[in-house]
């Protein structure tokens, strides 16, 4: 509870034009914002752009922000629709670029083999609809309960955790697949 009135503080005088203030709220949730970017976006380049994107959008709507309501879920549901932008202007404007490898582990033989599973379900994961890659990640990479989930996505809990369900599912059927 005393971080909750901390940040409501924080925000309070993020209003009154305390960019200190502001730069601790960043502080405390620019990794989270960005792994959930990363999680959608699965580039590091526009997931950096976007995460910027969500706290600039984020601070310019400031006023707009109900103090009751939890702020991550706000911040989350900004940078989750810029994602859900990009990603649809991508689709229209494809790329060629290489997609980001997460390592893990010294071994090399770990490391290559971190990298080959890592590969395939990011394969797996871009062949599947956005209505179901979107709460797996939410969900898997941000380790985000449903509720808030729901709040995310403008969706009913329920059928967050149905789409979680089938998610799974479908990731595990394209993920033995190769993808």
């Amino acid at each position: 509870m005393y971080r909750v009135q901390e940040e409501v503080s924080l925000l309070r005088a993020s209003l009154q034009g305390d960019t200190e203030a502001w730069g601790e709220m960043i502080s405390r949730y620019k990794d989270a914002v960005f792994g959930l970017c990363l999680g959608f976006m699965r580039n590091r380049a526009d997931a950096e752009d976007v995460s910027h994107d969500a706290f600039v959008r984020a601070y310019l709507n400031l006023r707009r922000y109900d103090l009751e309501r939890r702020f991550s879920t706000w911040l989350f549901t900004i940078a989750a629709n810029l994602c859900r932008n990009k990603l649809r202007y991508r689709k229209n404007h494809p790329s060629t670029e290489e997609p980001l490898q997460i390592r893990g582990g010294t071994d090399p033989a770990n490391l290559v083999a971190a990298e080959d599973r890592q590969e395939k379900i990011r394969l797996a994961l871009a062949k599947m609809p956005y209505s179901y890659r979107a709460p797996l990640v939410l969900r898997f990479y941000n380790e985000l309960p449903y509720q808030e989930i729901s709040d995310i996505l403008s969706i009913p809990e329920g059928t967050v955790k149905t789409r979680i369900h089938r998610g799974k599912a479908m990731l595990k059927g394209l993920f033995e697949e190769g993808a």
